[in-house]
């Protein structure tokens, strides 16, 4: 198959390939993204498809393919680990800290956090608890861009809070 032909077939599919996508993805930018992700692996891939056969099905399925990789990747980058063997973390449980001061940091942290609206405060409180920002989304029944950017504002203010309370020269 050539280029142009090539191109001028993925065209004819585009508007096919959106609501599939979307299926996919719930999100129209992400949906967008991985028709273009699909589009430059079925190029590069050109010559493996067989003349004759399907190629609405098999762009489907790399699309399909190309997204659970995406998913798996984000998944994978998600985990954390810790590292073993360490002297530090061999010996952690026999430290104890005075908690004083995180203690008093964390009681004003929640007066300037409750300062915040509802609107901002939850979103951030979920996110600050280990939810994933897809989570709080479905939770609150918002799109993932409004929760990520209420988090990023409530961030800014609690930031902007703490350097009124303690400017910089007093801060170690």
């Amino acid at each position: 198959m050539g280029t142009v032909e090539f191109s001028s077939q993925f065209r004819s599919l585009e508007n096919k390939l959106l609501p599939a996508a979307y299926r996919l993805t719930n999100n129209y930018e992400d949906a967008r993204d991985l028709i273009q992700e699909t589009a430059l692996r079925a190029y590069n891939n050109k010559e493996k498809f067989e003349m004759g056969t399907n190629f609405h099905a098999w762009v489907v399925t790399i699309m399909r393919n190309t997204f659970i990789n995406i998913y798996r990747k984000k998944k994978n980058r998600a985990t954390v680990c810790e590292p073993t063997g360490s002297y530090v973390f061999e010996n952690e449980s026999n430290f104890e800290e005075n908690q004083a001061y995180s203690n008093i940091m964390m009681n004003e942290l929640q007066a300037i956090i409750c300062q915040l609206s509802d609107t901002y405060s939850i979103p951030f409180t979920m996110f600050y608890e280990g939810y994933k920002y897809e989570e709080i989304a479905e939770h609150l029944g918002l799109p993932i861009g409004t929760v990520k950017s209420r988090i990023f504002f409530a961030r800014q203010f609690l930031k902007d809070a703490i350097q009124h309370r303690y400017p910089k020269n007093l801060v170690a």
